[in-house]
């Protein structure tokens, strides 16, 4: 994908992100179904589009998994949901490699530093996380509003929330200082495709021996 660099004048990038990720989850829980079909209202080739298409997708398989854990469910109902997780992990992992590809692009004229150093994790990967405590924040603000449950269950959903806030806190201002020093050049991005084998025919042994 080509995408059309934009950049954050008015606010940091995930400040936006976080934006996009909250209007992503309160879209979604407007049917509250994994069917609903997405309404993406960003331009394809932007890394708007990609934030809310990513954040879509963790939010519907948030809730593949919530349905899967039925002890009542049919089990050719769950194998179908089965295969319907796997493939919103590989499109969650493609996207992933996407949205760094933008990031790639958008720092390409910078030259690191002769000391320069490389992160543990690409940008992408660490924007994932955040995709994911938004969901984390937003379904554990429903534990603790909760009209029936437990005192004790509202008490310790309200510590995890907080532990959640500032998780999401810390994780959006590392991310910004990591674009900041690949910006600067005191850190590069390396980024290595996931080659996850058992969705591929020629690796996987179940697959290639049939």
């Amino acid at each position: 994908m080509q995408f059309k660099l934009i950049i954050f004048l008015t606010m940091s990038f995930t400040k936006r992100a976080n934006e996009i990720f909250n209007q992503v989850i309160k879209d979604y829980h407007l049917t509250d179904n994994v069917d609903t079909p997405i309404q993406n209202p960003y331009e394809k080739e932007s890394i708007e589009y990609s934030l809310y298409l990513k954040c879509w997708i963790d939010t519907v398989q948030w809730h593949y998994e919530d349905i899967i854990r039925d002890p009542h469910i049919d089990p050719i109902e769950a194998l179908s949901l089965k295969r319907r997780i796997d493939k919103s992990n590989q499109d969650r992992t493609d996207l992933v490699e996407e949205i760094d590809s933008y990031f790639r692009q958008y720092y390409s004229h910078v030259t690191p530093l002769d000391d320069a150093r490389l992160n543990t994790e690409s940008p992408a990967w660490a924007v994932d996380r955040l995709s994911i405590l938004a969901l984390k924040i937003y379904h554990m603000h429903e534990q603790v509003n909760r009209q029936d449950a437990s005192a004790d269950h509202i008490a310790k959903c309200q510590a995890k929330l907080q532990v959640l806030l500032e998780q999401q806190k810390d994780l959006s201002l590392a991310i910004d200082q990591l674009l900041e020093d690949i910006e600067a050049g005191r850190k590069y991005m390396k980024v290595y495709r996931q080659m996850k084998m058992y969705n591929d025919p020629a690796t996987n042994p179940i697959l290639y021996k049939k």
